[in-house]
């Protein structure tokens, strides 16, 4: 056979590089350029004379244009061998097999009288893969999905396959706009760079849900039951505004389940259809539904086979009656309530079959909760898996069932709850249940997944209480992966500064038995605010250590012992509330006078507490509650016993609304004289305080009794007290209580899932709550300024008061006087004082707040998971309030625990 048979991938664009002042340029590869190579018939000149034989002996085959491929390769790829015998055919299935490798981007057989050459031009190595545009899904998201990779031979069904594999990346995240735009950069050595041009688009939203066929249920009320949702200022914040193939599936399971829970049994959704707008923006979804008759339950029995199963006692627990609405949820939930029950019992595989009898013409429901008969249960084996830090004894001590004993429900999720509460695992962990060896036994499998439980901050923020503060600290909450809490911190703020280590195990020699113990120097500044500047009323410096242990009564019940001996040195700022070497009362005030001096609490005490909530960390459902008691006197220069009662429940409403309600109180009964003849046996700094965090709507110790300080307009005869909110000036002192008491509803409303994910967490609550029983403080009031000396000049007039800070004497003030051409004449003012002396103004202290009557308060907040720490924002309003209280509308923490 003499010719040339040849071929050329058709629609083939030459990429070059061309450097052009220094530019180099990229050919995009256009629609043609990666459309499939089409392989045409071997090319073969006319015979001359006469027709060529039908087939001819392959000679010899030679390979040219070859580089990185060695020849031998190329033939392997072929069918064609020396002294084989070819016509067209062979050859036209050569050149097949050459463009099936896709190694090469131009290729011919030339065929001269049985030598064949095969001539190859190759197709490049990607030198790199590079995305550009693309904003929203990372290189991290995309690199691991596509198929080039630096090293690879290019190919151009590869570059198809990855344009639409990213294109379909982003329809995943609603952006069905997004555009994607192959460029190649030819290179040096047969090397290119493949860039892959993206555009993403804006997020194809939905627009507009329209549902046809519904009669007994509004539109509203359907869209309200599905997760998508549509696009409007209601749900800017909610990222199912998206369109998701998934998720319409699931709205559709969302529509049938609520025509079900509303009797409706004959429900169904003829059609759902997303149409996807010309700008390629917008989905507009339409459902075609038809709702059906509703029905009623009909006759409701249960029929078992379970000896420990009564049917008459079951049937009677049912919450379905005759002739109530047909609810599939409420069967459902039966069915649920019916296993739980028998695994109380052991039956770990119960098989609770409903049985339905539709009746059409009356319209009725009727069903028979079969009880299968089943085995007895016991557990074989417990396996933990996925735990890669936290050693297996951690988990397996939170469990309720042992190997070997008779399974129970109640047990399984018992257990489930108390490894939720540790904090190290994955949150909502469930405990799955799979058949053991025989049908009497079953497997309890734990697959955790742990999280980070090391905490390392260094922290900065600013507090409505605090103002500027700084923390850092380092905790690791399962120590070793033993379970085990080793913390230290310090904290700096305007208003206290503190450093602490702890430690505690909480199953000592692997009995349920906890130790810890502390060490600790906090340093708090007590304040009050003078026309918005903050002055420190006094400072109390604690130094101590505590030890504690704590062992369970029960499985809901505890035990918590503690012992801790505290230094506090009490002071007040010498240059202003010190005259000579005493405490002024004058300007301190008598009760903080009293307060002063250095003491030692060694205070042994103690906590019986309750405690069935599912999760410690964030319940959902349960109660707690608690008794404790503190005595201090067991040495030491303090004497009181502090008694502390405290209780909470939660309550589970339903669509992930939580309930919390609590009360909290609490009494000091001191031993021992009183510091002064005139001051409460209490001391001040160990007393109670109520007010902002505790209860919102109030100023930091804002609730209870107080003193608050007012100036006077001066007037020698007749001095006016300005009791206005803004002359609550020099001194506005809380003094705490014995006794207290605090309760508070919080609602804590769920948001959709954009919200959730950014950890917003609001909540709307009322705070009522209470602090008093104080023994009335010794006050200065205006009669103290007033002159009652018969032959004194201005006798029964006001004057200031003035005082000598080197010799300690106090005497009233002259009449000012002013002299005129040698005539002196008085003012009526008495307000001069002599040299060396200072002068204090007359003042009047009242007393305030010293009452059981509740105060309340409403308000709404929001917790936010911030990527700077805790972020807790509260509005209250003080809906009653006693007379001296300070209130506070607005408060926010950032970088406190809240």
């Amino acid at each position: 056979m003499n010719g040339v048979a040849s071929h050329k991938i058709l629609g083939r664009t030459q990429l070059s590089v061309a450097l052009l002042a220094g530019t180099m340029l990229a050919t995009p590869l256009m629609a043609q350029d990666v459309a499939p190579p089409t392989v045409p018939a071997p090319t073969v000149p006319a015979p001359a004379a006469e027709a060529a034989p039908a087939a001819t002996t392959i000679q010899s085959i030679s390979v040219t244009g070859n580089q990185r491929l060695e020849a031998q390769t190329i033939l392997s790829y072929l069918r064609l061998r020396v002294g084989q015998t070819y016509d067209r055919a062979v050859l036209d299935q050569a050149l097949k097999d050459l463009a099936a490798t896709e190694l090469f981007r131009d290729f011919q057989i030339t065929d001269n009288n049985g030598a064949l050459q095969i001539e190859v031009t190759e197709n490049p190595v990607i030198n790199r893969v590079i995305l550009e545009g693309n904003k929203r899904l990372k290189d991290d998201k995309i690199r691991p999905e596509i198929k080039l990779a630096p090293r690879q031979i290019f190919t151009r069904s590869k570059v198809r396959a990855d344009v639409a594999r990213i294109i379909e990346l982003y329809k995943r995240q609603g952006r069905f706009a997004a555009t994607v735009e192959p460029k190649m950069v030819s290179l040096d050595q047969n090397r290119v760079d493949v860039v892959f041009e993206i555009n993403e688009g804006p997020k194809s939203k939905v627009r507009q849900i329209n549902i046809i066929g519904n009669e007994q249920f509004s539109d509203g009320d359907l869209k309200d039951e599905m997760a998508t949702k549509e696009t409007g200022l209601l749900t800017i914040l909610s990222s199912n505004t998206s369109y998701d193939p998934d998720r319409l599936a699931y709205d559709q399971q969302k529509l049938r389940l609520f025509y079900l829970t509303n009797g409706y049994a004959d429900f169904r959704v003829i059609s759902a259809v997303a149409e996807l707008t010309s700008n390629k923006q917008d989905f507009i979804i339409t459902y075609v539904v038809e709702e059906g008759e509703r029905y009623k339950f009909g006759d409701v029995d249960v029929e078992s086979e379970l000896r420990d199963f009564q049917p008459t006692m079951l049937k009677s627990l049912l919450p379905m009656k005759t002739g109530d609405w047909y609810d599939a949820k409420l069967v459902e939930d039966t069915v649920e309530s019916l296993s739980e029950t028998a695994g109380l019992f052991g039956y770990a595989f119960a098989d609770i079959n409903p049985e339905f009898r539709r009746n059409p013409e009356d319209r009725t429901m009727a069903i028979t909760f079969n009880v299968a008969e089943s085995p007895r249960t016991y557990v074989e084996r417990i396996d933990v898996n996925g735990n890669t830090l936290t050693h297996d004894k951690v988990v397996r001590r939170e469990f309720r069932l042992n190997e070997g004993d008779a399974f129970n429900s109640f047990g399984v999720k018992r257990t489930e709850n108390r490894i939720n509460s540790l904090g190290y695992f994955q949150e909502n962990l469930e405990i799955e249940r799979k058949e053991g060896s025989a049908p009497d036994r079953i497997i309890l499998e734990t697959n955790v997944e742990e999280k980070p439980t090391g905490e390392l901050s260094l922290s900065a923020g600013f507090s409505s209480i605090e103002n500027f503060l700084l923390q850092a600290s380092i905790r690791q909450r399962n120590f070793r992966g033993l379970g085990q809490q080793l913390q230290a911190s310090v904290n700096y703020s305007s208003y206290s500064k503190s450093i602490e280590l702890g430690f505690t195990e909480p199953y000592l020699f692997d009995r349920n038995i906890s130790v810890g113990g502390s060490v600790y120097r906090r340093d708090l500044n007590s304040f009050n605010f003078i026309d918005n500047d903050r002055r420190t009323t006094f400072e109390q410096v604690t130094t101590g250590f505590q030890l504690n242990a704590g062992v369970p009564l029960t499985e809901f019940l505890s035990f918590f012992g503690r012992y801790s001996l505290n230094y506090d040195d009490v002071t007040l700022d010498r240059s202003v509330y010190f005259f000579g070497d005493e405490c002024d009362p004058l300007v301190a005030g008598r009760y903080l006078c009293d307060a002063i001096g250095k003491r030692t609490t060694s205070l042994v005490g103690f906590t019986l507490s309750y405690d069935d909530r599912d999760n410690r960390i964030r319940p959902t459902r349960g109660q707690s509650a608690s008794i404790s008691q503190d005595f201090a006197g067991l040495g030491g220069s303090v004497k009181y016993v502090r008694t502390r009662l405290a209780a909470s429940k939660h309550f589970n409403l339903g669509s992930r609304f939580i309930l919390n309600i609590s009360a909290e109180g609490g009494y000091i009964y001191p031993f021992g004289d009183a510091p002064t003849p005139t001051s409460d046996k209490v001391r001040l700094t160990d007393r109670f305080f109520l007010g902002e965090p505790q209860m919102r709507g109030f100023d930091i110790r804002g609730v209870g009794p107080r003193v608050i300080r007012y100036s006077v307009d001066y007037d020698p005869a007749n001095p006016v007290i300005n009791t206005s909110d803004d002359n609550r000036g020099q001194i506005d002192d809380a003094l705490g209580g014995r006794a207290y008491y605090q309760g508070r509803i919080e609602l804590d409303i769920p948001l959709g899932t954009g919200a959730k994910e950014l950890g917003l967490r609001p909540s709307i609550f009322l705070d009522v709550g209470s602090v008093f029983s104080v023994k009335r403080p010794t006050l200065t009031t205006l009669n103290d300024f007033r002159e009652t000396d018969p032959n004194a000049p201005g006798f029964g007039l006001y004057k200031f008061l003035c005082r000598n800070a080197t010799t300690g004497e106090s005497q009233f003030a002259n009449e000012t006087t002013t002299t005129t051409n040698g005539v002196t004449t008085g003012s009526g003012q008495y307000t001069t004082c002599p040299s060396g002396f200072s002068a204090l103004a007359p003042f009047e202290e009242r007393f305030f707040g010293d009452t059981w009557m509740p105060r309340v308060s409403i308000g709404a907040g929001v917790n936010w998971n911030s990527p700077f720490g805790p972020f807790r924002i509260d509005f209250a309003y003080a809906l009653r309030k006693e007379e001296g209280d300070d209130t506070k509308r607005f408060s926010f923490n950032v970088g406190t625990q809240f």
